[in-house]
């Protein structure tokens, strides 16, 4: 029998390079960068730890995860870390514990990660647990799923271990009760009620992981799930490209798959500055911006980043060459 491995090996080298110079083609006649591809070059470029968050609360989020990166640890670890700090305060009141819960006062919770393999999990409308995002690891370590949901996250949690808490405060039970008096309903834009704690890491060996974790809108109808731990939508990376992750409005954020969109623009040739304004650009294009707000950070291999909002506010943790501060975002409402 005569082997036909020779023969179709060329036949598939030709395919591609007939697709690449297609591909390079096209994007020369419309003036775009040339796609990036995992492939595309064998330069080895240095590697840049980089840890970035989204707000205030991303100082301390930023610190733990750095510990973790500075000792050569996983990014995967460092982003789960980073975001254990948040939901374990109590005057973070939109991640975790202390929380403001949903309409009827339940405090519910949604969490994603992301590690290098891409390889994820996720939970949403778990109660009674004070780290999400660690019950989400595991559901992406020791189950063949990606997402766990309500009364079957928490049975899940606790079968591993996980501690039921009373996570509604008096201070957050305070407000919701406040808020009862006249039970209404509407996103106040920039108001002090920052809705998510998302992170994004570089290890040292260049490794990129996210993790995305809140409580999601203060007084949402109960069995709300925001964008949070949707996989493409609160966050996501490539190994290869980069990663995104997201905060404010959900709903606007699913409707477009903000950070799987954002990681696309990258792998096509968009600078993380780039991506993130292209993305806020597609949900004005279609939606009534001008009533929520919504900021995109994001970082590419290189260890660039790039953040932007709709709305004038947004602020983000950089932890980067050992110096941890916050700095604003540029914003489209003008």
């Amino acid at each position: 029998m005569i082997s036909h491995k020779y023969e179709i090996e060329p036949m598939i080298n030709r395919r591609n390079f007939i697709l690449g110079s297609t591909i390079t083609s096209i994007t020369a006649f419309l003036g775009l960068k040339e796609p990036v591809t995992a492939k595309s070059s064998n330069v080895t470029t240095e590697i840049k730890p980089i840890v970035i968050s989204t707000w205030n609360h991303g100082l301390p989020a930023n610190e733990a995860a750095w510990k973790i990166i500075k000792s050569g640890g996983k990014a995967i670890d460092a982003v789960e870390t980073g975001a254990k700090v948040p939901e374990a305060d109590p005057e973070a009141n939109s991640v975790g514990y202390g929380g403001y819960p949903d309409r009827d006062g339940n405090v519910t919770l949604d969490a994603c990660i992301m590690d290098e393999t891409g390889n994820c999990g996720s939970v949403s409308y778990l109660q009674h647990i004070k780290h999400p995002i660690s019950v989400a690891r595991k559901v992406m370590d020791d189950t063949p799923h990606v997402m766990l949901s309500g009364a079957g996250a928490l049975e899940f949690a606790l079968q591993k271990g996980f501690k039921k808490e009373e996570l509604l405060t008096d201070k957050s039970k305070a407000a919701w009760k406040k808020w009862l008096e006249k039970s209404e309903y509407s996103p106040i834009i920039n108001r002090e009620n920052h809705d998510t704690i998302g992170l994004l890491a570089i290890d040292q060996k260049g490794d990129i992981s996210g993790a995305c974790t809140t409580s999601g809108l203060a007084w949402k109808l109960h069995g709300r799930v925001g964008d949070s731990p949707i996989i493409g939508a609160g966050m996501f990376t490539d190994n290869d490209i980069g990663g995104a992750v997201a905060t404010g409005m959900g709903e606007a954020v699913m409707k477009t798959l903000g950070t799987f969109l954002i990681v696309e623009l990258m792998r096509g040739g968009m600078t993380p500055q780039e991506a993130c304004e292209e993305a806020v650009g597609r949900i004005a294009a279609k939606q009534d911006y001008k009533s929520f707000q919504i900021g995109y950070l994001a970082i590419n291999k290189a260890g660039e980043y790039g953040a932007y909002s709709i709305q004038k506010g947004f602020n983000y943790a950089l932890h980067k060459n050992g110096d941890n501060q916050m700095h604003k975002a540029n914003y489209l409402n003008k």
